[in-house]
């Protein structure tokens, strides 16, 4: 099933104009500048925003030629940069706006669960008044889920918190969409938030799409919009075992480990994990007698022109799994790196998502 949306809305100094057809699951991320059209796009998705188009979910018509269906009857549920509580009302009441609205044969997700995926508990009694941003926000994406939707749309719903907060709530993003079943689509400009939560990423700028890439898609390529600030990333998939002892902490994915050794702030299973290319290094061996702990096989897929003195590689893991190295260049002609040679990536520094 896919969702299929087309806009075109003209302001005084913008257009937008974009045409999509994505899979109707998991977490797409519509990633660009300030200005650039992702939140117009919601907006218009949302039935917020009369605009030429068309918009929809698989078989169920939202939006077309001559027909819009008002916002009120969509099946959505939306959340704004500022959680938009009742504040006479409690946790619990904020909850239930939705939810007792709906016929019980409507209701596609259980409260207890909801209250229960985003640890809402300890707040059900307090008043929203009396609520931290970051938990106003989990009320507020708990209170849209309880609506039963068939699409959530998150508009910048972090931007607003501190990072202490941001880390809260991250957490509990994860997997909302898998464990849901709701389709999420989510606005932001923070590349970390992408690289957490996505599956798929809608590149958009000066009111068009210019790229719609998976995850592994977006990270794969030099240019990638993502790496503006921290340069090019990897992220690795997989399961976080025990602690042992010593410190050292494994995180294994198709076979392969790789060793976390910053103590973890909340126990965790399933996870990203994120490698920046200027933290690999390359060997033509496996080195012993060496600090770095993290040493994994890799085959060249490709070695990117030099920039700035610095040369970008990629390669793939045992498990398929891509990986970027950034090296010097002087280092890729000393090494006579080029495509198919199997090389060894020395990780110095691995950062878990959490």
């Amino acid at each position: 099933m896919t969702i299929q949306a087309a806009f075109y809305l003209q302001r005084r100094n913008f257009v937008l104009d974009v045409d999509m057809e994505l899979p109707l699951e998991g977490v797409t991320a519509l990633f660009g500048p300030s200005g650039c059209g992702k939140t117009s796009l919601l907006r218009a998705m949302a039935g917020l925003e009369r605009c030429r188009g068309r918009l929809r979910l698989g078989e169920q018509c939202w939006q077309d030629d001559g027909y819009f269906m008002p916002t009120y009857k969509r099946e959505l549920g939306y959340v704004f940069q500022e959680a938009s509580l009742f504040a006479h009302l409690s946790v619990q009441g904020n909850l239930e706006y939705g939810w007792k609205r709906l016929p019980p044969a409507a209701r596609t997700v259980a409260q207890a669960d909801v209250i229960d995926w985003l640890g809402l508990a300890p707040l059900l009694k307090h008043r929203a008044s009396e609520l931290s941003g970051g938990q106003r926000q989990r009320v507020a994406i708990g209170r849209a889920l309880l609506t039963s939707p068939r699409l959530l749309l998150l508009d910048e719903p972090l931007s607003a918190l501190d990072r202490q907060a941001k880390r809260e709530i991250l957490p509990l993003l994860e997997g909302l969409a898998a464990r849901t079943r709701v389709p999420i689509f989510y606005v932001t400009h923070a590349p970390e938030e992408v690289e957490r939560l996505a599956d798929r990423v809608v590149f958009m700028r000066d009111g068009q799409i210019r790229h719609i890439d998976s995850l592994r898609q977006a990270l794969s390529r030099p240019d990638s919009p993502l790496f503006v600030d921290e340069g090019a990333v990897s992220i690795i998939e997989g399961t976080v075992g025990e602690s042992l002892p010593d410190g050292r902490t494994p995180f294994t994915f198709n076979g392969l480990c790789l060793w976390l050794v910053k103590p973890l702030r909340q126990p965790v299973t399933r996870a990203r994990l994120r490698i920046l290319a200027s933290d690999v290094s390359l060997s033509l061996h496996p080195l012993p007698d060496v600090s770095i702990l993290n040493q994994l096989a890799l085959t060249i897929i490709r070695v990117y022109p030099a920039r700035e003195g610095r040369v970008l590689v990629a390669g793939k893991l045992a498990d398929g799994q891509p990986l970027l190295a950034e090296i010097s260049a002087y280092s890729a002609v000393l090494l006579g790196l080029a495509e198919g040679q199997q090389v060894y990536a020395l990780i110095k520094a691995v950062a878990l998502l959490t």
